[in-house]
């Protein structure tokens, strides 16, 4: 099979890679479409040493499961590969699981390839409305949803999230849905022209928001945050990028400041969210390439003012 691969100075690829084959309880999928997401722009920096093939937002058809009923249906996946068994597990912390892999990022290959292996317990159906452009959205999305999860979101609430990326754009929306009064602030144009067009306020940070979202993916968005967000009120931080973080903490100690490192999040109200077209996703895509362009692909995606680049593997 076909299938990208980092080995940790450049992205090649490779044409001739041996099929998958599954361990016990795991699934073989044909990835249809993947999506190349800053996390994945941070590996070929050095982003947590990883070697193999990157790539964790997908969608494609089973063709070998454990259950004979999943083959053919149409999935997305959890990215965090868990023993299952642990004391972390069965606590339903499966995510924070000590000895998990994470597909394409940690320890297990992921998706910019013709297929992908992974637990068939990590998949998720797709509805027939949901199109595998829109699809490859739900994981992020569920990163976006995870902030509803750990922090209360009340109507009227003042949130500014920081970053006009594809996640910003996202965790916007999400706030939106939850009644909360945004405002993103961001440094590309274009991605601003396009958070107006789908109904998100843009503008300068407030200060003394209640909810401050960092979704800059630089060293920088704690620091930006701080200065945002009032006495007594919450950060969450999305950011993950391989440089170090230098700052004063100070004034999170001075105005009492709580601070929410956030990553993945529940697929299932992402994927209902996307059935049911309260986030929409199709402006976010800037272009789609061939897997065998998928180098190409990620030069595009590194471009300034460029939003989603997508990788079509044919299904």
């Amino acid at each position: 099979m076909r299938a990208l691969r980092w080995d940790g100075i450049r992205l090649t690829l490779a044409r001739d890679l041996p099929d998958p084959v599954p361990a016990p309880g795991e699934a073989v999928v044909r990835v249809h479409r993947a999506g190349i997401c800053r996390t994945d722009l941070e590996i070929t920096r050095g982003y947590l040493g990883f070697r193999g093939t990157p790539g964790h937002e997908w969608v494609g058809h089973v063709v070998a499961a454990p259950d004979p009923d999943l083959v053919g249906a149409r999935v997305v996946g959890e990215i965090n590969l868990a023993c299952g068994v642990c004391p972390t597990c069965a606590a339903g912390l499966a995510r924070h699981c000590p000895t998990r892999r994470v597909l394409g990022i940690v320890g297990a290959d992921g998706a910019f390839a013709d297929q992908v292996v992974l637990p068939a317990r990590n998949l998720h159906h797709v509805p027939d409305r949901v199109s595998d452009a829109a699809a490859v959205f739900v994981e992020p999305l569920a990163a976006a949803f995870e902030v509803l999860e750990q922090v209360m979101v009340a109507p009227g609430m003042r949130a500014v999230v920081l970053g006009d990326g594809k996640l910003g754009l996202l965790v916007a929306q999400v706030l939106m849905v939850a009644g909360a009064r945004v405002v993103l602030a961001g440094h590309h144009a274009e991605k601003l022209v396009r958070a107006r067009q789908l109904g998100i306020a843009t503008g300068p940070p407030e200060v003394g928001a209640d909810l401050v979202v960092d979704t800059t993916g630089s060293p920088g968005g704690l620091a930006a945050a701080l200065s945002a967000v009032r006495p007594r009120g919450t950060i969450v931080l999305k950011t993950t990028v391989a440089g170090e973080h230098r700052l004063d903490l100070a004034p999170a100690v001075i105005n009492e400041v709580t601070v929410v490192g956030s990553r993945c999040g529940p697929f299932a109200p992402a994927v209902a969210a996307l059935a049911d077209g309260r986030i929409s996703v199709a402006p976010l895509v800037d272009a789609v390439y061939p897997l065998d362009d998928a180098v190409a692909a990620f030069a595009r995606a590194a471009e300034p003012g460029v939003l989603k680049v997508q990788i079509e593997a044919g299904g």
